[in-house]
Parts: structure tokens; sequence; C-alpha cells
């Protein structure tokens, strides 16, 4: 299908205000920085949304949304059939947690959101949690609550325990640097141990 003028400039201001707000935050960015790197005019932004809360709140809830997509394939991929409960799982953690060059943008960003959630309009971190963080959660703990029902684990809560897993195996944290694979080899398999420790029937 081929683009309208005013869809490619609408995805163009996407791209440079992620970009600008994955660098700067949100209280730093600016309408004519975002302008700058879209290469369209300030008017052209305005013409698409109302502010820059609207903007950043687009931006958060479109960036979360791929990468809640790619994260959910993870969870497919991995957690559909499980033979060994110990190695599949560790395999998914490896998978969901080792860094994608495609999504790293998206990180810097919620990197940003954490250091100044308190100047970020409420609306935009909901949205966030919502299209992003929460739906990730959801898809694993029904992945969890099927292992359980199968008589793998044992779960009172597959909310908590989806949240507990994502904890464990991604305890070295993306907010300071990049891990090494046998950093994240490390953590995850570590992870899961704990994890299996608690939950294992």
């Amino acid at each position: 299908m081929t683009r309208t003028p005013r869809a490619d400039k609408r995805q163009a201001i996407l791209a440079g205000a992620l970009s600008v707000f994955a660098r700067d935050g949100y209280t730093r960015a600016s309408i004519d920085t975002i302008s700058a790197a879209a290469g369209v005019s300030t008017r052209t932004i305005y013409n698409h949304f109302t502010d820059k809360a609207q903007l950043f709140q687009t931006v958060i809830q479109e960036s979360a949304a791929a990468a809640a997509h790619a994260q959910i394939a993870i969870i497919d991929r991995h957690l559909s059939k499980v033979t060994d409960l110990e190695a599949d799982l560790v395999e998914f953690g490896r998978a969901f947690v080792a860094p994608a060059a495609d999504q790293a943008a998206h990180f810097a960003l919620v990197r940003q959101i954490n250091a100044e959630a308190g100047h970020i309009p409420a609306a935009a971190i909901e949205a966030w949690q919502e299209t992003g963080p929460r739906r990730v959660r959801r898809e694993l703990a029904g992945r969890l609550e099927r292992l359980a029902g199968q008589g793998l684990l044992e779960i009172g809560d597959p909310d908590r325990a989806a949240l507990h897993l994502m904890a464990l195996i991604s305890a070295t944290g993306r907010a300071v640097a990049v891990p090494t694979e046998e950093e994240i080899a490390e953590t995850v398999r570590a992870g899961v141990r704990v994890f299996l420790h608690g939950y294992l029937r």
C-alpha cells in the first residue's frame, strides 16, 4: 500500500521524536529539536499533534507496542511447548533479555522515563505501562499458568510469578550498561534456578 505524504510526515515526526526523547528525555526535549531531527517544520508537528505531551504519549505507546510484540513473540517461541522446564526457561530468558539493536531507542526512552517519571504526564506513563510492560507480563503469566496446569509449576498468582521471573532473569539490568553474553547467560541461569526453587511443584 502506498503511503500518503501525510502518513510519511507523521512517521518522520515519530521517528525524530523517539530519537530526541530517548537522548534528551521528556523535560529537555523541545519541539524545535524534534522538528530538526524529523526534517519537518514545527507547524507540521502541530498539525499532527496538539502539544509535546501528546507527541510523547504517542511515541512511547507506539514504541512500547513494537517492543511488546517482539517480546511476546519470544514468549510464544520458547514457552509454547516445554519439554525440559529448566532448559526451556533458560533459553527463553536468554532471548528475552538479550539486547535487541532495533529496540535500543525504546529502552533508552524507558531509562529516561524512569529517571524523570515525576515530570512526565501520568497519562503517558499509564499508556506505556498498559501497551508494553503489563501486556507482556499478562502473556507470560498466561504461559506460566498453563505450565502450572500441566503439573510443572505450583503458582498461586500467575501475574506475580511472571513479575518474579522477569526480575530474576534480568537482574544485571539494562539501565547501567549492555551486559555481555556471558553475563546474560549466568544471570538467566541463576535467576531460573531461584524461580524454580520457589515455584517448582
